[in-house]
C-alpha cells in the first residue's frame, strides 16, 4: 500500500483542511507544498508571480513536488496548478492522488470566504468566477488523469471527505465517492 496520499484540486477545494484531518487520522505528517514553497522562497506565491513570473514559480513548484513525492507516511496538499506539468504528473505517481472537486460556484464561494487567498495567491486568468471556470476547463481533464480517487467535496464536511479518502485508500474501493446514491 502506498504511504503517500497526495491531494490535488482547484484552490478552495479543501486540500489543506482535509489533508490535516486525514494525516491526523493516519498518524502521519501533513505537508502543504505551497507553504513549503513560500517558506523557501521567503515570499508569498503572489509575490513570486509579481517579482519573477509564473515560469519561475512553476519551476520551484516542480522541484519541491519532486522532493516531497519521495516521502513516506505523508499526506501532501499540492497547489491547484501542479497538474499543469507532465513532470509533476509523473512525480505524483509515487503516491495515491486524490482529486477534491466541486462546482465552480462552490469553489468561488470558498475562495471569497478565505481571507488569506487574496494576500497569498495571484489571479491567473482575470480573477473572479470567470477565472475559476476558465482554469477548471483546462485543469479538470488533468486532475482526472492524475487521480486515483475523485471525491466531490461540494456537500461533504472536511471530516466526511477525510473519511471517504481513508475508506477508499484503505480498501481500494471504486475511484469515485458520492455522499448520496446516484439517481
Amino acid at each position: 500500500m502506498q504511504q503517500l496520499v497526495i491531494l490535488i484540486g482547484y484552490r478552495g477545494s479543501g486540500k489543506t483542511t482535509v489533508g490535516k484531518i486525514l494525516a491526523e487520522r493516519l498518524g502521519w505528517d501533513f505537508l502543504d507544498a505551497d507553504t513549503i514553497l513560500e517558506a523557501r522562497a521567503g515570499k508569498s506565491i503572489r509575490a513570486i508571480f509579481a517579482d519573477e513570473g509564473e515560469q519561475a514559480f512553476r519551476d520551484l513548484e516542480s522541484a519541491i513536488l519532486a522532493e516531497l513525492c519521495t516521502r513516506h507516511q505523508v499526506v501532501l496538499a499540492t497547489g491547484g496548478g501542479v497538474v499543469m506539468r507532465e513532470e509533476n504528473q509523473q512525480a505524483m505517481k509515487n503516491g495515491y492522488a486524490t482529486w477534491l472537486t466541486a462546482s465552480p460556484a462552490a469553489l468561488w464561494g470558498r475562495i471569497q470566504a478565505d481571507s488569506s487567498t487574496a494576500e497569498r495567491r495571484p489571479a491567473l486568468a482575470g480573477g473572479g468566477m470567470l477565472e475559476v471556470e476558465r482554469l477548471l476547463s483546462v485543469r479538470d481533464p488533468l486532475y482526472r488523469s492524475c487521480a486515483d480517487l475523485t471525491i466531490s467535496v461540494e456537500s461533504l464536511s472536511p471530516e466526511e471527505a477525510a473519511n471517504a479518502i481513508l475508506a477508499a485508500w484503505s480498501f481500494h474501493s471504486p475511484k469515485s465517492y458520492t455522499s448520496s446514491p446516484r439517481s
